[in-house]
């Protein structure tokens, strides 16, 4: 009989607590289950001596999985330095992990310069790239109007994070990605600012975060018609192969595509939370963001039902038949900013305040916050500019992410794997990311553990202390995936992929079966494949990095 340990492959934090899953097969869980096993296990330091030693307690057998579970604790230990566990009864042991506060940080860093390797339309020198250097590509400064909308001209949506895996550019998964980001970057702002180095001189190298998001922005503010319409997606005409942006900028034309009100609201949105990231940075860039946001959503109280392009030829759908929610977090964030500026006739946009104010309560009571956000859900960034603005609903606001933190503590506590998710979808990692974010919130406002501790344990699992024991974040640890779907990783002639990125995850509708991936198992929980093939379980994304960055950011400051 055999078992394997399921645990945070990267480390462990030495003051919070540190916990580890064995897990019997389905083939043993009747032998082990109806027996009086003992499971004892040690902790060995890196020259094999033993520190710790501990009897793992029974937990259950997840439905997704089959397994037979149990946990060992060894929060005891709180040394730094690297450690193994080992079950010497099942002649079976871990690799090496390390305990200490440094992790967080170097993880931290890894994925915010994640971004930096999705920048398009710029050289990435060796200087800062390292091996996964590359020319300039897809400039995308000329770009013509898609044959769809009859539009003739040219634009130019010169920059941005290609979206996820393909070369896409997107308004909607943009804003609520840079959108996570910032909500982290006004709770730890001196951990997301360098001092001393302005926007331009650290263009091309990712010295803050800030830095990283305004990157995006900028595209963003490209991204702007002159009616205050905004463009949907920057998209080539197919789908591009596994190629290289400089082969893709040969092979075929790309395009610009759009206007939506969804596309409008999410810009206004992000537009208006950057004013109030940057204006102690850089107050010109930042009137310039709440300008641009003012204008988009007076667009889109003008044109509220202006669909999505259904085209996906060659890009993404992020099709969204409720839009309310994106209204509600671009009338809040508004809200917050506007109540600050001295004059608001001095901006042209008398009885807009007075509109949004009337507007909100109503939205509050129609979309209250949800686990986490998602580019189809974004009402918590909403609830979140409430909750940081002196304004009469501040309190209800974070009560409300309260009691939302709370029916998420109460999933984890019926899961072995103390996951909140019922259910692995398209991108579970980004789901279970932002439950951690919305956690952290919770831990954030009313300082109780409880909420710190069920925030690790959501990382812990991206990290590894998961059913198929990947590591879900490249070039982190020994299990990383090494095969992400991911053109960039697949098309620069470098063995291991870019680092940093963050992989879907196990994803139990396995959308990608006529690719025909080597899914690890019939099991729900065991829906991943480690393959440029599986799109479904292995393709990485901003929107999913962006809250695992948040989240990192938050625990490490």
């Amino acid at each position: 009989m055999s078992a394997k340990i399921h645990y945070c492959h990267v480390g462990y934090v030495p003051a919070e607590s540190k916990t580890f899953l064995i897990a019997f097969s389905e083939g043993d869980v009747l032998t082990v289950g109806k027996s009086a096993v003992s499971v004892r296990f040690k902790i060995l330091d890196f020259e094999s001596h033993v520190v710790y030693e501990g009897l793992a307690e029974k937990i259950g057998t997840p439905e997704y999985t089959g397994e037979l579970l149990y946990k060992g604790d060894f929060s005891p230990v709180k040394n730094p330095g690297r450690y193994r566990i080992a079950l010497d009864d099942f002649n079976s042991e871990s690799h090496l992990f390390e305990i200490s506060d440094e992790w967080l940080k170097r993880e931290v860093k890894a994925n915010i310069k994640s971004f930096y390797y999705q920048r398009s339309g710029v050289e990435l020198p060796a200087k800062y790239a390292g091996a996964w250097n590359r020319p300039a590509a897809h400039l995308d400064d000329a770009l013509e109007f898609h044959p769809t909308m009859n539009r003739p001209g040219v634009w130019n949506a010169h920059g941005g994070w290609y979206d996820a895996g393909d070369y896409g550019k997107y308004i909607v998964n943009g804003g609520v990605s840079v959108a996570t980001l910032m909500l982290a970057c006004e709770l730890r702002k001196d951990s997301c600012f360098v001092g001393g180095a302005s926007f331009k001189e650290s263009f091309e190298q990712p010295v803050s975060l800030l830095d990283e998001v305004r990157f995006e922005l900028e595209f963003f503010l490209r991204m702007q018609d002159d009616d205050g319409g905004v463009f949907f997606k920057v998209t080539p005409y197919r789908w591009d192969g596994f190629v290289s942006p400089s082969e893709s900028d040969k092979s075929q034309k790309r395009y610009i595509l759009g206007k939506s009100t969804s596309s409008a609201l999410n810009f206004a949105g992000a537009l208006a939370q950057a004013h109030h990231v940057y204006a102690d940075v850089d107050s010109e860039f930042a009137e310039k963001c709440l300008f641009a946001s003012i204008r988009a959503y007076l667009w889109a109280e003008k044109n509220p039902e202006v669909e999505w392009p259904h085209n996906t030829e060659g890009s993404g759908g992020y099709g969204d038949p409720d839009l309310g929610d994106d209204f509600f977090w671009a009338r809040a964030m508004l809200y917050r900013e506007l109540k600050n500026v001295e004059s608001i006739a001095d901006i042209g946009v008398a009885g807009l305040l007075e509109r949004l104010e009337f507007q909100i309560p109503v939205d509050m009571d129609l979309y209250l916050p949800t686990y986490g956000m998602q580019w189809r859900s974004t009402q918590n960034l909403a609830w979140y500019a409430l909750a940081t603005m002196d304004c009469k609903w501040r309190d209800r606001a974070r009560m409300a992410f309260k009691y939302t933190a709370d029916e998420i503590l109460h999933l984890q506590n019926e899961d072995p794997y103390r996951l909140s998710i019922r259910k692995f979808i398209w991108g579970s990692n980004g789901d279970i990311a932002n439950h951690a974010l919305t956690l952290y919130l919770a831990y954030e406002w009313f300082h109780d553990s409880k909420y710190r501790n069920a925030v690790m344990e959501q990382i812990e699992f991206v990290y590894g202390k998961n059913p198929v024991d990947v590591c879900f974040v490249t070039g982190s640890a020994w299990s990383s995936p090494k095969f992400p779907h991911h053109r960039i990783s697949h098309s620069d002639g470098v063995d291991e992929p870019v680092p940093g990125l963050v992989v879907g995850g196990i994803n139990e509708d396995r959308q990608d079966m006529h690719r025909n991936p080597h899914y690890l198992g019939e099991a729900r929980g065991l829906s991943y494949a480690d393959e440029q093939s599986s799109f479904a379980s292995n393709e990485v994304a901003i929107n999913w990095s962006a809250p695992l960055t948040a989240a990192l950011l938050l625990l490490s400051a």
